[in-house]
């Protein structure tokens, strides 16, 4: 009988131990082939030194799974479900394109699986509340700085052209809503898919509105393609951009077509140019620090970055979400929603993280600088 009371004993411990040690599992999905890998891979890099950097909350270890949607919405759709039914993760980071992220988020509100996204995305509508939050800076925020210098450099006509999907949809209505009640004046509004190789069309359009400057809504690799077309029909104009240009395979394959363009950006882009009063270096330096050891190289990227801050956004929230479940149950699900979407004044590399329900982006005008490339390397302007 003593023998088998202990023997119900030392089950019960071994139960309640496993229970207590079960992995926190982060199901990551990103682009690692197809338009979108000159974005996706960075991705992948900073969520790799992310996990090297912290791999544990406490005594937790963080169980990361990697899957590449080859810069396909319905892969990433698919991505997501395999995660969450099949892998049981407790949290969902990705993805590499806006289209794809809003396809994931569909699987994270029906879910009720909390999702991190590494595009400026916000969730679908629907009954089931807050389940995502947007790591990166919303385009209203970064294009408004580009605007001012637009008015700066006394620009009366600007010419826009963009992605034909969700990210140009959002950064041609930046532009406008930055633009209104200025002097400045959108004269296109042109339209091109990521994998297409001429916007011949669209320039020619452009040129023949003769404007200033011409501001584009592309990204990676596939944000090149206007600059080139400008170049090569003698466009000597203002050139602007967004953050989703900072990139080392779009200063490559733009090469001297993009020389002297301007974009917002995170100040983690030019950490070694900051003043040391601001409050991003720090934490910026040890992700070099940390990407350096888990890659083998230097990053030269600002995407890389939000993997990192989506990481550090991820283990500050379930810090506090441990204090009330367990990983794997639906209850833990559950609380680290709920500090994901009160998280305050986390610090990161981009910015300073803020988020509350029913906001989805969590950072301000500290999470934005404004560069310009000269010789190929991006210089802060002040």
């Amino acid at each position: 009988m003593k023998s088998r009371l202990c023997m119900g004993v030392a089950a019960l411990v071994f139960s309640v131990s496993a229970s207590f040690g079960a992995d926190l599992t982060v199901g990551f999905v990103t682009s690692l082939s197809g338009p979108g890998a000159s974005i996706g891979i960075p991705y992948e890099k900073g969520v790799l030194a992310a996990h090297a950097y912290a791999g544990k909350v406490g005594n937790v270890n963080i169980k990361l799974i990697r899957l590449d949607d080859a810069s396909d919405p319905s892969a990433a759709t698919r991505n997501a479900r395999k995660l969450v039914e099949e892998e049981k993760v407790d949290v969902l980071v990705g993805t590499s394109g806006v289209p794809g992220t809003i396809a994931m988020a569909v699987v994270a509100a029906e879910t009720k699986t909390p999702m991190i996204s590494l595009t400026p995305s916000s969730p679908p509508t629907g009954p089931n509340g807050q389940w995502l939050i947007s790591i990166p800076q919303p385009p209203p925020l970064m294009v408004a700085a580009v605007v001012e210098r637009m008015k700066t450099a006394n620009v009366k006509k600007a010419a826009y052209i963009g992605f034909s999907d969700s990210w140009g949809d959002l950064v041609y209505d930046a532009t406008m809503k930055n633009v209104a009640g200025s002097p400045i004046e959108v004269v296109t509004n042109e339209r091109y898919a990521r994998a297409d190789t001429s916007v011949a069309g669209q320039t020619l359009k452009i040129i023949a509105a003769r404007p200033d400057a011409v501001i584009t809504g592309g990204s990676g690799t596939p944000g090149a393609l206007p600059y080139l077309a400008l170049a090569e029909r003698g466009y000597k104009g203002g050139l602007y951009g967004t953050h989703a240009l900072i990139n080392p395979d779009f200063v490559r394959v733009g090469g001297t077509a993009v020389e002297g363009v301007i974009c917002p950006t995170g100040p983690v882009v030019v950490a070694e140019q900051l003043p040391d009063s601001n409050v991003t270096k720090k934490v910026s330096l040890a992700f070099r620090d940390a990407y350096q050891k888990a890659n083998s190289a230097p990053t030269t990227d600002a995407f890389s970055a939000y993997s990192f801050d989506a990481w550090l956004v991820l283990v500050d929230a379930a810090k506090r979400a441990l204090a009330k479940a367990q990983p794997g149950t639906p209850e833990f699900r559950q609380a680290f929603k709920e500090a994901m979407v009160t998280t305050h004044e986390v610090v990161g590399t981009h910015g300073v993280y803020n988020f509350k329900p029913d906001s989805y982006f969590g950072v301000d005008e500290r999470a934005r600088v404004l560069v310009k490339l000269e010789q190929g390397k991006w210089k802060l302007l002040q």
